[in-house]
């Protein structure tokens, strides 16, 4: 085997999106996330336009300002969880509590792609434009799990996505896709989720079979 199998699959499986477990009183080196990024890097990408950026936004002030606009949907995540049960009500009382923190969370990263699409395009422009870049946005992802850092996708400030442009100088004819917070783990004792057996949502030749 060219890889070792064991190492690999527990990387890819306990790559948790991690909210509560963030330590936002221990720095991350500029250098940590540059490595990360170079990871995230070598993902395919539509034509090999390989057209990504990455906005990495370590000032308090600016964070706090993040922070705020996160925050504006904690009553829409409150409402949402409420009436869920088991794992999914967790994971939206974890992301409700969040809201509140997030602009303690040392590193905000926020994936980008140069060239926006039309207001109206059609399934394949949306798969075309997102799936050239959320490749390289898990790289990065798990290169971060790699080295004892945490992360979670977030995409509930893209509601305000002018403020932010504004408040990060990004050009109009650039798409943020996401907002990454980033911090070193408490623990690193990430466990397999509960997932359902493949076969149940796995259908060969045709839908149903």
């Amino acid at each position: 085997m060219p890889f070792d199998l064991e190492t690999t699959d527990r990387l890819l499986t306990t790559t948790r999106a991690v909210r509560r477990r963030l330590d936002c009183d221990r720095p991350v080196a500029r250098e940590t996330i540059l490595d990360c990024i170079r990871i995230a890097q070598q993902a395919p990408t539509g034509s090999n336009e390989q057209n990504w950026r990455w906005v990495v936004v370590t000032d308090p002030a600016k964070r706090a300002e993040l922070g705020a606009i996160y925050a504006r949907g904690h009553e829409t995540i409150v409402a949402l969880g409420k009436d869920k049960l088991g794992q999914t009500k967790r994971v939206y009382e974890s992301a409700a509590w969040f809201a509140e923190r997030l602009a303690d969370v040392p590193v905000h990263v926020i994936p980008c792609l140069v060239g926006r699409p039309p207001e109206k395009f059609s399934p394949v422009m949306h798969a075309s434009a997102y799936g050239s870049i959320f490749p390289a946005v898990w790289n990065f992802q798990l290169a971060l799990r790699a080295r004892g850092l945490g992360s979670v996708l977030t995409t509930m400030h893209l509601i305000w996505e002018g403020e932010v442009a504004e408040l990060l100088a990004i050009p109009k004819d650039v798409l943020q896709v996401g907002l990454i917070p980033v911090a070193y783990t408490l623990g690193t004792d990430f466990k397999v989720a509960h997932r359902p057996p493949p076969e149940s949502i796995t259908y060969f030749d045709s839908w149903g079979d």
